[in-house]
């Protein structure tokens, strides 16, 4: 399915019956479903917009409430403090007030200045306000450079 990125060129093998991308954070094939292809392009499109793969986390274990919960994407800046939290939907799945407000609570764990949430097909990106307590959409993707400490 074309998503609202560029094409990339990606490992995808067959086995038991199942697809699998390569996922190059991981380290290892992965199945591919439709919100993990949307997870891969996310990825993607970092790297090629010179985020470090190596300060980029996939689909790491926290602990909420005494929840176990996944995040999809989280990007750290330079001296290992997480600065951006990605959330991702499937295409089909409408980015909502119910989105945001997942990725808002996951946020109050890692308290991150850049909340960015996408289908593939639609995408958001917000700025935290600490001083007002509040979230501001942005126009453009911020680069690497503005992010980085």
């Amino acid at each position: 399915m074309q998503l609202n990125f560029p094409a990339y060129d990606f490992k995808i093998s067959e086995g038991d019956g199942k697809s699998y991308i390569f996922d190059i954070i991981r380290k290892k094939n992965v199945v591919l479903t439709r919100e993990e292809w949307v997870r891969q392009h996310i990825v993607r499109f970092l790297i090629e917009n010179e985020y470090p793969q190596s300060l980029i986390s996939v689909e790491r274990q926290i602990k909420f409430n005494q929840l176990k919960k996944r995040f999809d994407i989280l990007v750290y800046d330079n001296q290992a403090k997480p600065i951006m939290l990605i959330e991702c939907k499937a295409p089909g799945v409408k980015l909502s007030q119910e989105t945001l407000n997942q990725i808002a609570l996951y946020n109050t764990q890692f308290k991150v200045d850049y909340l960015f949430i996408s289908n593939g097909l639609t995408h958001l990106i917000c700025r935290f306000d600490k001083e007002l307590n509040k979230y501001y959409p942005l126009e453009n993707f911020p680069n690497w450079n503005s992010l980085k400490t």
